[in-house]
């Protein structure tokens, strides 16, 4: 095993310059005389826009150009691309367009309705003011619910799109004839991202080609949009990316202020930069969540799952943003049913529209919702029929020996060992001592509550993926990626497949990502994919690199076949010490004009998904009087298949639970009534802090996919997708004896004291 070879806690090289302020973040990249762009946006949430006046801020000291929807018109196209979803019937869902800028109608405070760009911030912000914009409002819809006034006339009813799968006929008869069911209707609330670094870009027209740098996940869907919007070649379009501080989902999408600011560059021939503030980002950001649902299971009579009914409403906000007609559907359907043996299942989905934010991936784009939705389910139906809620699980889960096991939803789970992993959180969790936790708890005054969640997720986006290996003259050895990472790592793990199986010296790999013109094709970070694909792209291309150098190796060690091995970066003669190295290798090619050696570009197919699952054990303490809840607890048991990094691993599985406790317990969004965001800072929005976030026990009970040849399963965002059940669960348990029958996210302590309070006074 080499050093800093894979399955090792190797420390992350790109801390040093994130801890010491060296990282180069979009705003960091502002060169020295660029423009600044700021947006116009929309005071109400529905109206007619019947009087746009910019010439005062045309006129505005320091302002460069200002353009409307009609500014535009004939110039670039004003609308963006996004994907929808097959209804039931086989139509396609709504899709209404997109604008970059909004021409004649808003539909969401916030809304982008004009960009002003000046040689300053400040000039840009001041030039806002100075816009004239008469709007008459019309009927304001925000209720996660179909009805009210047609945002869009393509969605009567507001309904985008109505999905279903499953036989109907089949689910409703094993309810009829089932000697158990259970029901559960449940809120999964709206979150905004909130990342450490908000969202921000560059633009640059140097005359005949652009340069769009930008936080974001990935950096060809935007290239190829903005060739698409702008009409220009994709060879004229060069997309960046530099250190990003946090993606989630949110980063991952195209959105009105890149093709705007790109625009405005064009115009002027120069730089335009827009950076905005934390409060334009919780307007403008796509939104999370934000799901209402029916659950319904039907048992045996020994208690074991036989069919599930799941409906579903699901807001996408004011238009389809990139996948949010597939987050709700088809995205949740690949874990559906979660752990459980059970083909008799119907899931139905409804996107409405409403006033409000469009909402999008976040983390777990899907696979949190839908597991939420069984987990709670599950925990339900358990203190409905009087089962011990583990022992519910255990009955339907999917046993050992059926994997492959292909699922209700077309899925193949290709291994697992649920019942394994959960006897590893038993005994993890100290279960056996709960009951003396909350007897000292009670002693306290406070109500003690455990939470479990059984999660499976699968790996999404594509399953191919591009790595570029080059020698460079300076002696370093170029590892270019197609993914991007937004902190989690990417730099060290990388580097570590490289070093293990090319033998690159750890100190001699350069790391390159999110650049366009640097490798031409790649699938961009989100789903848990990168380590998956882009570690098996690789491993095969550094497996290639070190054939395609076997030739020269073997005239200059004058050895060939089987007396020449390849052991940690150097062909050596079979029991002996003479060897070459790869990089001396590379010198040696260089010299002698081989320049095809130096550099290998490669794409590479994962045949399967994979299908990451563990059990998380939450318990929480609240406060009757006061409805405080505390996460005091936690315990995690993961399957990821084979750990890359265990230190890394483990750090995912932390961000993820604490970003999970934070919808769970404090985050909220909240709308008024006439669709104004009401909690659109870190006065109003409640982000979990370090004192909400127990120390989290992470282990390991580790079965490898057959699905790659590393035997990864992924880890991004399976912290998050367990979390939010676990920790509800355990509120639910907390104040069961209380009295209390129904919780739901946020788990704040007014809505907490409220049950609570209820229920006491109904005794």
């Amino acid at each position: 095993m080499t050093k800093f070879g894979t399955s090792q806690s190797v420390l992350r090289r790109e801390d040093a310059r994130f801890l010491t302020g060296t990282g180069s973040y979009i705003e960091d990249m502002i060169p020295e005389g660029a423009l600044f762009a700021a947006i116009f946006r929309s005071p109400v949430a529905h109206g007619r826009i019947t009087g746009l006046d910019v010439n005062d801020a045309r006129e505005a000291p320091g302002v460069r150009g200002v353009w409307t929807a009609a500014d535009i018109d004939g110039k670039m196209l004003n609308s963006i691309a996004f994907s929808v979803v097959k209804n039931r019937d086989g139509s396609k869902g709504a899709s209404p367009a997109r604008p970059i800028l909004a021409s004649d109608t808003v539909r969401f405070a916030g809304e982008a309705i004009a960009i002003v760009v000046a040689e300053s911030r400040l000039e840009a912000l001041d030039a806002l003011e100075l816009i004239a914009c008469d709007i008459d409002e019309l009927p304001v819809h925000v209720e996660t619910a179909p009805g009210g006034e047609a945002i869009h006339p393509e969605a009567p009813d507001n309904i985008a799109y109505d999905w279903s799968h499953g036989d109907e006929g089949s689910v409703n008869r094993a309810f009829d004839s089932a000697p158990y069911t259970t029901k559960l209707d449940l809120v999964d609330n709206r979150i905004i991202c909130a990342s450490m670094e908000p969202r921000g870009c560059i633009a640059t027209w140097d005359g005949s080609r652009l340069h769009v740098g930008f936080t974001g996940q990935g950096v060809w869907n935007l290239r190829n949009e903005l060739a698409g919007v702008l009409s220009l070649p994709k060879d004229a379009v060069h997309v960046t990316t530099p250190d990003v501080g946090g993606g989630f989902g949110m980063k991952s999408f195209n959105y009105p202020e890149y093709f705007a600011s790109a625009f405005a560059a064009r115009e002027l021939g120069t730089t335009v930069a827009w950076i905005p503030s934390r409060s334009e980002s919780m307007l403008s950001d796509n939104g999370g969540r934000d799901h209402v649902t029916t659950a319904e299971a039907a048992f045996d009579a020994e208690y074991r799952l036989t069919a599930l009914r799941i409906t579903c409403t699901s807001n996408l906000g004011a238009y389809n943003s990139s996948f949010a007609q597939y987050i709700a559907s088809e995205l949740a359907l690949k874990v559906m049913p979660g752990v459980y043996d059970v083909q008799n299942t119907l899931f139905s989905v409804k996107g409405v529209f409403t006033n409000t934010t469009p909402v999008d991936a976040y983390r777990g784009a899907g696979r949190p919702e839908a597991i939420y939705v069984i987990e709670r389910l599950m925990d339900w139906s358990a203190r409905e029929l009087g089962q011990d809620p583990l022992e519910l699980r255990r009955k339907s889960f999917i046993p050992k020996e059926k994997f492959p096991y292909k699922t209700a939803a077309g899925e193949l789970y290709d291994v697992g060992d649920f019942n394994r992993v959960l006897d590893r959180a038993v005994m993890e969790a100290d279960l056996a001592g709960f009951t003396a936790r909350k007897e000292a708890s009670a002693a306290a005054g406070k109500l003690r509550g455990l939470g479990l969640c059984y999660y499976i997720e699968s790996i999404l986006g594509d399953q191919n993926e591009t790595t570029t290996i080059a020698f460079a003259d300076d002696g370093m050895v170029e590892l270019a990626v197609g993914t991007q990472s937004n902190g989690q790592g990417h730099e060290t793990v990388f580097a570590q497949f490289l070093n293990e199986h090319a033998g690159i010296p750890f100190d001699r790999i350069r790391f390159i990502q999110g650049d366009s013109d640097r490798i031409a094709k790649g699938g961009g970070t989100g789903g848990s994919r990168s380590v998956t694909m882009q570690g098996n792209s690789i491993i095969k291309t550094a497996r290639e690199v070190i054939e395609n150098f076997r030739p020269l190796a073997e005239d200059e060690l004058e050895v060939s076949g089987a007396d020449l091995v390849f052991e940690d970066g150097a062909f050596r003669i079979a029991g002996t010490d003479r060897e070459i190295g790869l990089v001396a290798l590379a010198d040696l090619a260089r010299s002698k004009g081989q320049a095809e050696l130096l550099v290998t570009t490669r794409e590479f197919t994962v045949p399967g998904r994979s299908y990451p699952n563990g059990a998380h054990l939450a318990e929480v303490e609240i406060d009757p009087d006061t409805g405080k809840l505390d996460v005091v607890k936690y315990t995690v048991v993961d399957d990821f298949g084979y750990l890359v990094n265990p230190m890394l691993a483990e750090g995912q599985v932390h961000g993820g639970v604490a970003q999970g406790i934070g919808q769970a317990v404090t985050e909220h969004v909240v709308y008024s009534e006439d669709g104004q965001l009401l909690s659109g800072s870190f006065m109003d929005y409640g982000l979990p802090r370090a004192d909400d976030v127990p120390f989290i026990a992470f282990h390991a009970e580790l079965v490898p996919s057959t699905a790659n040849d590393i035997g990864m399963k992924g880890c991004g965002e399976a912290g998050t997708v367990g979390a939010l059940a676990a920790v509800t669960n355990a509120a639910l348990d907390a104040v069961w004896d209380a009295g209390v029958r129904h919780v739901d996210m946020p788990l704040t302590p007014s809505r907490v004291w409220s049950w609570l309070n209820t229920a006491q006074a109904a005794e």
